[in-house]
């Protein structure tokens, strides 16, 4: 069946549209960035590990090729594909200025293979403790309820710069333990980092988000001397003093206190900053479903089942990097060693052959936990339990106090930043009323 005969299959199960021609397209195009589900299904349907000789990349697209992916770490390497994606074609020089002005080139020791990742694993999950996470939701919806009372009385605000990015920030430099922090420089910090898996930055772009990256770790640095010296109740303090009956490496070095503080830092604050501009896309454009969500507003399993469709739906990863250590075969396609991979979560999130009428927002759905919005397997998300707490606590105190929530601008007219690894608004005007 084509996807245009699809479209008029049912109305009560919206579908992606019309097919797209694979071989004049590429994900590199901001418009497929923008606006990729069509490309996705195409993609699925004709050649679901596609070659894309825009990106020089296989796009892994089906839902069940990125559960064989997911399950073996060793034939498709996440070290491998990251350092290939990683700062792409300026590599050296970028791993230069680092060097020269950033305290040094460190390697992200989270995006590693086993047996290597397997300990540095550990070593963070202490960090995400289940007692930590659950003791945060007060916090949480209290930085929620500051947020919304600056902009409530106004009408208008921008979802992502006004509520979503200053809202994550906050929130990962609490408990980080970083004080004395500057939101627009963090804010700077995350964009420079997320572009260097992008593949969009040219040489120009590279080397200034280089000489940004070099503020970061520099700020890092310091921070993490300090808690050597004087450790605190923080993650930051965590990951200095963190230990594992390990007896030849019980302790992270350095090095790896850089890196992991950096991704968490990061992490923790512009993917989860991306979700909840999706989640308040959502709400904007489908009044029925912000009506609902104020209505279930105190029922937890409905807001955690909203949550999880949100994450389904418009997932804030679009897709990572991985690399073949050996000839394989994968949904149809020989890929030979040393492949250089996306697996794009998005589109598995999208697979109708998992998730029926994929585009239909369902909280029905029996299956609705399945998605792979936090990826899988050894590598899936270490920080999902604290992202999934600040989106649940931020959709049900947003519906609490503002009501009516609209789009201030046609939908067409929202741009996304320019990265193949996210599918980030860069801004949403909104307008709405205090409840």
């Amino acid at each position: 069946m084509s996807a245009t005969e699809q479209t008029t299959r049912m109305d009560s199960c919206p579908v992606t549209g019309h097919e797209v021609d694979l071989s004049a397209t590429t994900l590199k195009d901001p418009t497929i960035l923008a606006r990729p589900n069509e490309f996705y299904w195409t993609m699925r349907h004709q050649d679901p590990v596609h070659y894309d000789a825009g990106l020089d990349m296989w796009l892994v697209s089906r839902y069940e090729d990125l559960q064989t992916v997911l399950a073996d770490p060793i034939t498709f390497s996440v070290e491998k594909g990251y350092a290939e994606q990683y700062a792409k074609g300026y590599i050296e020089e970028f791993k230069e200025i680092l060097e020269r002005d950033g305290g040094g080139f460190f390697p992200d020791a989270i995006m590693t293979d086993p047996p290597y990742h397997t300990r540095i694993r550990k070593l963070m999950e202490g960090a995400f403790t289940a007692h930590r996470v659950k003791q945060l939701e007060p916090e949480i919806a209290k930085v929620v309820a500051g947020l919304v009372d600056k902009f409530a009385d106004k009408g208008a605000a921008d979802g992502v710069q006004d509520f979503a990015v200053p809202m994550t920030i906050q929130i990962i430099c609490a408990q980080l333990g970083l004080d004395d922090y500057d939101a627009a420089s963090i804010q700077r910090w995350s964009l420079a980092v997320t572009a260097q898996i992008g593949r969009m930055q040219d040489r120009e772009q590279m080397r200034e988000n280089a000489r940004v990256i070099c503020e970061l770790q520099n700020y890092l640095i310091a921070q993490i001397r300090d808690r050597e010296a004087k450790p605190r109740d923080d993650m930051l303090s965590d990951l200095v003093h963190a230990r594992t009956t390990d007896e030849d490496n019980p302790t992270l070095t350095f090095k790896e206190v850089v890196s992991l503080a950096r991704a968490l830092l990061i992490a923790g604050n512009e993917t989860t900053a991306t979700a909840l501009g999706n989640l308040l896309y959502i709400l904007a454009t489908r009044p029925e479903l912000a009506r609902e969500l104020y209505d279930n507003v105190d029922d937890e399993r409905y807001v955690t089942r909203f949550v999880e469709e949100v994450l389904r739906l418009e997932p804030p990863v679009r897709g990572l990097s991985r690399m073949t250590t050996r000839e394989v075969e994968l949904g149809g396609a020989v890929l030979p060693k040393g492949a250089h991979m996306l697996n794009l979560y998005a589109s598995g999130n999208d697979d109708e052959t998992v998730f029926e009428c994929p585009r239909k927002f369902d909280l029905q759905r029996p299956n609705i936990g399945r998605h792979v919005a936090f990826g899988g397997g050894a590598h899936r998300c270490v920080g999902l339990a604290l992202a999934r707490m600040e989106v649940k606590v931020a959709a049900r105190e947003f519906v609490k106090r503002i009501k009516d929530i609209a789009l201030d601008i046609p939908v067409e007219e929202i741009r996304y930043l320019p990265t193949v690894a996210t599918r980030s608004i860069e801004r949403l005007p909104l307008t709405f009323a205090k409840r």
